[in-house]
């Protein structure tokens, strides 16, 4: 591998602090970027940021919030609409949802030992067989062994705890005020439309990179 592999937590529509980590990353032709998922919502410029991605050729991942919008595309169905994803529906352009649709759940770098995903993965089967539904939602895992949000089970364990690999897995979705590092996983959501950071992780050399949010886009 010549050039760096770069991951970038979940971005959110904050299309200038995207920008400020790009230039701060001094991008080369042999550096290749990947986005975790959650592009889009919340922030003030979701368009703005697939433009960036596409302009820097990025592997975007899915993150819940566009299978969220491709679902409700797809079945005009309001009910798990979230404040502000109509917002964004009406603004996306069709080259936005081509650039949506073709989001993989996961890039795997083998020689690397290293999985990229949104969210993450149940621990006890193959992470290459779990669906969408798992592994862009899962933070914590429940007593039957399925997975749940941080908000509805906040006793339950975290996937990442309980996750042993191989592979190495690098995720966003939870926003955390700092890196979650473990021996096998690194959470690099750190909250950027709430007024935190958008935190790049650095490949092979395992350096992270922040910037700081311009201001608190979303609560």
């Amino acid at each position: 591998m010549n050039g760096r592999l770069i991951a970038i937590g979940d971005i959110h529509g904050c299309h200038l602090e995207f920008a400020d980590l790009l230039a701060r990353l001094d991008l080369t032709r042999d550096d290749r970027l990947i986005l975790v998922g959650d592009l889009v919502n919340r922030g003030p410029d979701s368009c703005k940021v697939i433009d960036l991605a596409r302009e820097h050729h990025a592997i975007s991942l899915l993150g819940n919030h566009e299978l969220r919008l491709l679902k409700y595309r797809r079945t005009g169905d309001r009910k798990p609409l979230k404040d502000g994803d109509l917002d964004t529906f009406e603004k996306l352009r069709p080259e936005d949802w081509a650039y949506l649709e073709a989001m993989p759940l996961t890039h795997e770098e083998a020689e690397l030992n290293t999985v990229f995903v949104h969210g993450g993965f149940l621990p006890n089967e193959p992470w290459q067989k779990q669906p969408a539904e798992v592994v862009t939602r899962i933070q914590v895992i429940d007593k039957e062994g399925r997975p749940a949000k941080r908000a509805d089970k906040p006793d339950a364990p975290l996937w990442a705890d309980l996750w042993t690999g191989p592979p190495f897995v690098v995720y966003g979705h939870t926003p955390r005020p700092e890196v979650y590092k473990l021996k096998w996983s690194v959470g690099i959501d750190t909250a950027c439309v709430m007024g935190g950071h958008l935190t790049a992780f650095v490949l092979p050399e395992k350096r992270f990179l922040q910037v700081k949010a311009r201001q608190r886009y979303w609560t």
